[in-house]
């Protein structure tokens, strides 16, 4: 019988079959001796151990089309990042190193703004102008007043979506609103195996729709950029893209070298300067990380 993952926590899997309902399930010891481990969105076969029970083993993985580290998730193909326009004020490096993880993956994001009734127009002008150009849509919205949501919604149809963000930012009252049921199915789970249902501790997929998921995962406050060296930093600024090749020099890295076309693009306002700063952050602080490797 086969099913997706929708929840993993304390060794059990929860496991969802279309028209039979939603298995618990132990993984075989094999996924341990092959040092693989089930993810929230896995695909899988189980075999069924109590009917009655609603109980099952995982016998299988499927292949996965892709494979996240933090949040660790299976098989999405969009990200959603909340953050909130105010209070707190956007960490806008943390949302920076998460576009750029998701662009190694080869994922497309949503920006999402919450708390736009606590900031004023010009900062939601500015958030806005910032991240006109990196690729991503962004989209302001008030979890609390139920505005901008059914856009949102829109963007949700037909895709599996990992939902990621830092902590307080409003992110389970937005996926509340998104999926209403949300609440009912994490404290039914919750209860049974004695855990607090209030903070999101582990990832969690629900069915929003035909062929429409959503994961919710942990709230996270450093992103760590794995696997990417200083000198590919500059392809996953999608803004960059279209100036490379102009500079004066091949291969230039956008920042010490003369007749940089990126930067006269910052001067001339048509590149975020609050983007590349970042850019510049992050290339100082991967370079800085290969010296201590090398030291």
């Amino acid at each position: 019988m086969k099913g997706r993952i929708t929840k993993g926590i304390a060794g059990f899997y929860y496991v969802y079959v279309e028209g039979s309902g939603l298995y618990e399930c132990r993984a075989k010891g094999i996924f341990r001796n092959q040092g693989r481990k089930p993810l929230v969105g896995d695909e899988v076969e189980i075999e069924i151990l109590d009917q009655e029970k609603k109980e099952g083993s995982i016998v299988s993985l499927l292949p996965r089309s892709c494979e996240l580290i933090r949040p660790a998730v299976a098989n999405v193909d969009q990200a959603l990042v909340v953050f909130a326009a105010a209070r707190p004020k956007p960490n806008l490096s943390l949302l920076d190193r998460f576009l750029v993880m998701m662009d190694q993956q080869s994922i497309d994001t949503i920006i999402c703004f919450n708390k736009k009734d606590e900031a004023s127009d010009e900062e939601i002008q500015r958030l806005s102008d910032i991240y006109s150009g990196c690729k991503s849509r962004v989209l302001f919205v008030s979890a609390k007043y139920q505005e901008g949501t059914e856009k949102l919604e829109e963007w949700l149809l037909g895709h599996t979506t990992t939902v990621a963000g830092p902590s307080g930012v409003g992110k389970s009252t937005l996926i509340n609103l998104l999926v209403p049921d949300a609440c009912m199915q994490t404290g039914a789970i919750s209860q049974k195996i004695d855990r607090g249902r209030h903070t999101t501790r582990h990832s969690e997929l629900f069915r929003i729709g035909e062929d429409s998921y959503l994961f919710d995962t942990p709230g996270f406050s450093s992103l760590e950029l794995a696997g990417l060296s200083k000198e590919d930093l500059r392809h996953s600024f999608p803004e960059f893209r279209e100036h490379e090749g102009r500079c004066r020099f091949q291969g230039c890295l956008h920042l010490m070298e003369p007749g940089c076309s990126v930067k006269e693009a910052v001067e001339e306002s048509r590149i975020s300067r609050e983007r590349y700063e970042s850019y510049a952050l992050l290339f100082q602080g991967l370079q800085e990380k290969e010296k201590r490797r090398y030291s």
